[in-house]
């Protein structure tokens, strides 16, 4: 079901992967524009709370500006993927309207806007990372579809990571490459989907963008009570359930100003009431459009095969009620941390988990991850990687290895960053299916040599001295004495410490001289 959902977005990113790519370099074609569009996996934004939403904030990736949050955020500056601004900005400017992907607006945009105030580099007034239009044109006369309906699985592609725009640059996503090869990343490439519904199906354009924000936010809340109805469910009873959650949004933010408030002025005797309309009431609390707001949303998920709605009821599909119970378990699995480090940095987790058992540690790591979105996770996880703490760096790829496939390109991007490459270089050949016992082969006899010194430091600052002999044994050398002539060229900033610790744990008094003398050496630049 999730193929068949992603046939379209599959069929126009591997055009592009085939058709747009100069040479063997990346494939191109993306229009230049450079106004904050739809956000990607790693937009912000109130969502389902996946491993690509982020809570209630600004809108889309590019968004910023003050608003209630979301997705489709009322903002002031650049309005995010749907968020309504007022700006007279740079580049980007949005201008009064609706800004984003889907812009119109009327302001006055920068020295590159289009006259309607969705400018870009080159004019065109479309998003970040849609096609240009001769490339539209192209893709769609070749794969004989309506422009309009390519530009819709384009952007489908985008956000189920089959496709990966850089400024004006596109890539292949991981996801395309494994596409014939693993279920999983299907799923997970419509879980992405299923995560930016409410991009892939904005709101209409009268909606208040505040309340559709809210609404984007309340819709978690809806999916778990379809979920756990396990059948049809009247669209009333779900619209009782969304002004609840709403209501209940309203009241958590109780936003009260401070200082000396305006009173209000008496109402006049003779001023005219609007018919249905309370006279006490509280401006504040006016019904917001909500059936109008249920309705999009319900079709919105009904777009990407979240759910159907039929005879006045909404009903989630498979799909749509396993997506629902990951996301149910992983808020389980993060509720329940082991150690209780689900709410510290990645540092502080991995320093908690160093003297925990595999088992125990990796459960750590997953209640962690879970509690988070995975490109910020791999982010925080690599930093703690690039840190003096080389225990931290190699438990951090130890809770790569749990995130599995997604940290593929964050992994493979720091390969040429010499104190991460021995690690991201055996996990990329475990991630490649490599067999176990043949994973050390990946790295030349240089790199190896780097591996065992930066171990050895982790077990001198954390270990016991018998450790740090017994350590001996791993080395890629057959001998001690060959072992001590490369690692002094090897270049590692702890070699001294590493060698001086060895040499008081070492019983054998005559080798703990030789790497003594080798300590000095290359603490003084000697040969």
């Amino acid at each position: 079901m999730a193929r068949a959902g992603l046939a379209g977005a599959v069929r126009v990113a591997r055009w592009a992967d085939r058709a747009l790519r100069p040479g063997t370099g990346p494939l191109r074609g993306v229009a230049g524009a450079s106004g904050a569009g739809a956000g990607d996996e790693n937009g912000s934004g109130a969502g389902t709370g996946s491993e690509n939403g982020s809570g209630a904030g600004t809108g889309g990736k590019n968004a910023s500006g003050k608003a209630t949050g979301g997705a489709n955020a009322s903002a002031k500056g650049t309005g995010g993927a749907n968020a309504s601004g007022k700006a007279t900005g740079g580049a980007t400017a949005s201008g009064k309207g609706t800004g984003g992907a889907h812009a119109s607006g009327k302001g006055p945009g920068s020295d590159n806007a289009t006259d309607n105030g969705t400018g870009g580099d080159n004019g065109s007034g479309r998003a970040v990372g849609a096609l240009s239009d001769a490339a539209a044109e192209r893709a769609a006369r070749e794969l004989d579809v309506t422009v309009h309906q390519l530009r819709a699985d384009w952007d489908t592609a985008r956000l189920a990571g089959l496709v990966e725009v850089h400024g004006a640059v596109a890539r292949p996503g991981w996801r395309l490459r494994a596409w014939d090869r693993d279920d999983a990343a299907v799923l997970r490439g419509w879980v992405a989907l299923f995560d930016a519904w409410s991009l892939v199906h904005p709101a209409p354009a009268e909606l208040p963008p505040a309340t559709v924000a809210e609404t984007v936010e309340a819709v978690p809340q809806l999916l778990s009570f379809l979920q756990l109805s396990a059948g049809p469910v009247p669209v009333p009873q779900l619209l009782d359930l969304l002004d609840q959650r709403v209501r209940e949004l309203r009241t958590e933010r109780c936003e009260i100003p401070y200082g000396p408030q305006a009173v209000p002025e008496p109402r006049s005797p003779d001023a005219t009431v609007p018919p249905g309309t309370d006279p006490g009431a509280d401006p504040l609390d006016a019904t917001p459009p909500l059936p109008a707001l249920l309705d999009w949303a319900l079709h919105a998920l009904a777009s990407v095969g979240a759910l159907t709605c039929d005879d006045g009821q909404a009903t989630l599909t498979p799909l749509g009620s396993w997506a629902v119970w990951v996301k149910l378990e992983q808020i389980c699995v993060a509720a329940q941390s082991p150690a209780g480090h689900i709410e510290q940095s990645a540092e502080d987790m991995l320093r908690g988990c160093a003297r925990l058992r595999p088992n125990a540690a990796r459960s750590e790591y997953r209640a962690w991850l879970a509690a988070r979105d995975a490109g910020s996770a791999i982010t925080e996880l690599l930093d703690a990687a690039r840190g003096e703490d080389a225990l931290l760096r190699g438990l951090a790829f130890e809770a790569l290895r749990v995130v599995g496939a997604p940290a593929e390109p964050d992994v493979r991007a720091v390969v040429d960053e010499t104190p991460l490459r021995p690690y991201a270089l055996l996990w990329l050949a475990e991630h490649e299916g490599t067999d176990p016992e043949d994973v050390h082969l990946v790295l030349t006899r240089e790199e190896s040599t780097w591996l065992w010194v930066d171990t050895a430091a982790a077990v001198a600052d954390h270990g016991e001295a018998e450790l740090l002999v017994r350590h001996l044994d791993s080395a890629p050398q057959p001998t001690v004495p060959a072992l001590i002539d490369e690692v002094r060229t090897v270049g590692h900033p702890r070699t001294v410490q590493v060698l001086v610790a060895l040499a008081a744990a070492h019983p054998d008094p005559a080798l703990a001289k030789a790497v003594r003398r080798a300590a000095f050496q290359v603490h003084t630049g000697g040969v």
